[in-house]
């Protein structure tokens, strides 16, 4: 894994891959590695660029470690919470709610492409790219705002993969996945299935899979609870990528990406309470009995984007144009808190809209003077993201919110004899949020907890921020590579959350202003050998007016806090190749942060416990390959409990946990495989962090127990 931080992500659209040589030298590795470190290119500053020429921390994931992970498990969740130091342990569900990036929510992209929905958070977004089609993943730790709102944690761009230069090659996966704990109604179905090539000067690539899970089980053989569960569920994706290559300067490149999830089935929870130990789990019902409402999930999410590059515009100048459009529509579970007893309503669905459609244009000019190589990456951005979160009965929670987005950036880069890297950047962003006349939603928790209706006054709110980035590393040597790095985020996020829970009549009265988060990190990488590596990186990032929450116990309702927090943390690395049939890499990552104005600790909402990995890669010989993964998930105990005797919100303590997963895979030629990975080999009894943390109803469920997936893959 590549492990060093860097303050403004890549445009990684059509990117150019690691030679094939340098991928299949690290299929048996547990991070992206290279003896010669800095002829791995990564995509930073939305140009392509050497990664020892990144003053700041980068995770890249590779696709021989996404295809290791794919034996065990195809969420991608629990790949970044075993790939990536700095990210929150997996929650075991479909949501990513509480799987931070360094205690703040991530911008998640595809090819540059955002996906996540910031404007209205529903964290949904990990999933929106099945990992079959995905390349590799570049990981951007701390707040940035080179691609503007939403990543105030970071960026994880999933970079999808690029066609052969064959007329026509493919792949065929064919899996299943079962408990081994118990196996009754337990066994589901995958395929994969891909063709590519390139035929004169147009490439193509079309990949599909589909996923049919059986009910998932505990280390009890219980199937766990439905809220965001992933038992009998139907995953579809379909992605598409065709280029033209006009000369070898001019290309032109069409992709289009549809994903979609929703859990059909005829299970109810059997609700148990976390504070006395008791987990939630499902059985069958009859159907007056079973979730009432429309399958929960990602009912669409679509891609579809144009890119036009020109890498000679002029002498020394690189140009691309991109335009996209995106449209998510996330359906949530039915829930009795929108109950409305006055209205005739026991409960409701609520959807997450967004329609996104953004044009980008990024130009990338160098000028050499003498032993100084300089570059100057500057475009611009604009944006219309259109929000909302309707319940499915008609009722509205949160209303539209049409925002404009139009952005100029500059990024500078300064390579001084060879050995010496500067980076400075700016970005100036205006965006205008524009939301109608409304009213908050009365909901009901019980017949004495009631949130009142408000009629609040929309209007328009303007957003101006200027943010700057800078950083400077030293390659001294291979032994001792440091870097120092500032970077900002201007971050609007999650402004429905707010506008759903008004107490005011006008929307300038609610507090939506922006908050500026100051991120500064401190590292270095160190190849102390050809099969040696440490990497460390100590962060700590600052915000005026974060966003938390809080109980009122008067409306049974979590209400936003927005108040000043710190978070600071540190992560290490240590790759080790033993000898040419075993590698090992460990890490661990830290994180803690503060409320500052009250002085009390962040809850699990954005901080997660101590976690470290360790990752064992064996291949004794060249069609046999092995490996075994362990997460070692550590205690967070920061609160007290209340009057009751109970833990609220987001303050439940953590207990340690660990996990053990192993793959192998067997190579009968150059065309057939087999393969098998087996997830908690040990059959840990656990719940997960933010099972254990998230003390809101139906969050209670245990994680998976024994798990195994089988598969073939023929390759043409």
């Amino acid at each position: 894994m590549k492990n060093t931080r860097i303050t403004t992500l890549a445009l990684a659209i059509s990117a150019q891959l690691i030679s094939q040589n340098s991928a299949q030298a690290a299929e048996q590795t547990n991070r992206l590695t290279d003896k010669n470190i800095e002829n791995i290119i990564v995509t930073g500053s939305r140009v392509f660029e050497s990664i020892d020429e990144v003053p700041a921390s980068i995770t890249v994931i590779s696709r021989a470690q996404i295809e290791q992970h794919l034996k065990v498990s195809p969420e991608l969740q629990s790949l970044l919470a075993i790939y990536v130091p700095g990210m929150a342990p997996s929650t075991g569900t479909s949501s990513n709610a509480g799987q931070t990036l360094r205690g703040r929510a991530p911008l998640i992209m595809i090819d540059g492409v955002p996906q996540s929905t910031p404007l209205r958070n529903g964290s949904l977004d990990i999933k929106t790219l099945d990992p079959s089609a995905i390349a590799r993943i570049e990981v951007i730790k701390g707040a940035t705002s080179i691609y503007g709102n939403g990543a105030a944690g970071g960026i994880i761009n999933y970079i999808t993969k690029k066609p052969s230069s064959k007329k026509l090659s493919g792949e065929v996966n064919v899996s299943s996945r079962f408990s081994m704990v118990d196996t009754d109604e337990s066994v589901g179905g995958r395929l994969e299935a891909a063709i590519n090539g390139t035929l004169d000067k147009l490439s193509y690539l079309i990949t599909a899979s589909y996923e049919q899970s059986g009910v998932q089980r505990d280390a009890e053989g219980d199937i766990p609870g439905l809220q965001y569960g992933l038992s009998d569920t139907e995953t579809q994706n379909y992605f598409t990528k065709l280029s033209y290559q006009f000369d070898p300067q001019k290309s032109l490149q069409l992709s289009y990406n549809f994903y979609s999830a929703a859990q059909k089935t005829d299970l109810a929870d059997v609700s148990g309470d976390i504070n006395l130990g008791e987990k939630t789990y499902a059985v069958h019902v009859p159907k007056d009995q079973q979730l009432l409402g429309k399958p929960p999930g990602q009912d669409g999410n679509t891609n579809l984007m144009l890119k036009y590059t020109d890498e000679a515009l002029l002498a020394n100048t690189q140009m691309a144009i991109d335009f996209y459009q995106q449209d998510i529509e996330n359906t949530f579970f039915y829930s009795p808190s929108f109950a409305n007893p006055d209205e005739g309503y026991t409960g409701g669905q609520s959807i997450i809209k967004s329609e996104k459609m953004g044009a980008r244009a990024t130009f990338n000019t160098q000028i050499d003077f003498d032993k100084v190589e300089t570059s100057f990456i500057y475009g611009v951005d604009a944006l219309n993201d259109i929000t909302s979160q309707p319940l499915a009965d008609g009722r509205i929670w949160v209303p539209e919110m049409d925002m404009q987005n139009l952005a100029f950036f500059l990024q500078t880069k300064w390579v001084i004899a060879d050995d010496l890297i500067f980076k400075l950047g700016i970005r100036q962003d205006d965006i205008e949020l524009q939301v109608d006349d409304y009213q908050t939603l009365k909901q009901c928790k019980s017949a004495t907890q009631c949130q009142a209706s408000i009629d609040v006054t929309g209007g328009t709110i303007d957003y101006k921020a200027t943010t700057y980035n800078a950083g400077i590393k030293y390659n001294w040597s291979p032994l001792f590579s440091p870097f120092v790095s500032y970077s900002q985020g201007a971050d609007i996020s999650d402004i429905g959350r707010l506008l759903r829970t008004a107490t005011v009549t006008d929307i300038a009265l609610i507090r939506t202003e922006a908050s500026i988060i100051d991120n500064y990190e401190i590292g270095f990488n160190s190849q102390l050998s050809t099969d040696l590596r440490l990497e460390f990186a100590a962060y700590r990032s600052t915000s005026e007016l974060g966003t938390s929450s809080s109980f009122d116990a008067n409306t049974g309702v979590y209400l936003p806090v927005r108040a000043p927090q710190k978070i600071w943390g540190y992560e290490a690395l240590v790759d080790y190749r033993i000898n040419p049939q075993w590698q090992v890499v460990a890490t661990y990552s830290y994180v803690e942060g503060k409320n500052t104005e009250a002085d009390i600790y962040l809850g699990a909402q954005q901080i997660a416990p101590p976690k470290a990995t360790v990752n064992f890669s064996w291949q004794p010989i060249s069609d046999i390959s092995l490996s075994l993964s362990y997460l070692h998930v550590a205690d967070r105990k920061r609160f007290a409990e209340n009057d009751s005797g109970n833990y609220v919100g987001d303050q439940g303590p953590v207990e340690n946990y660990q996990l053990l997963n192993l793959s192998a895979q067997y190579k009968f030629n150059q065309q057939w495989s087999v393969f098998i990975g087996i997830e908690n080999l040990l059959n840990e009894d656990y719940f997960p962090a933010k099972s254990q943390s998230y003390r809101y109803g139906g969050y209670n469920v245990k994680g998976l127990g024994t798990t195994a997936n089988m598969g073939l893959k023929v390759v043409f």
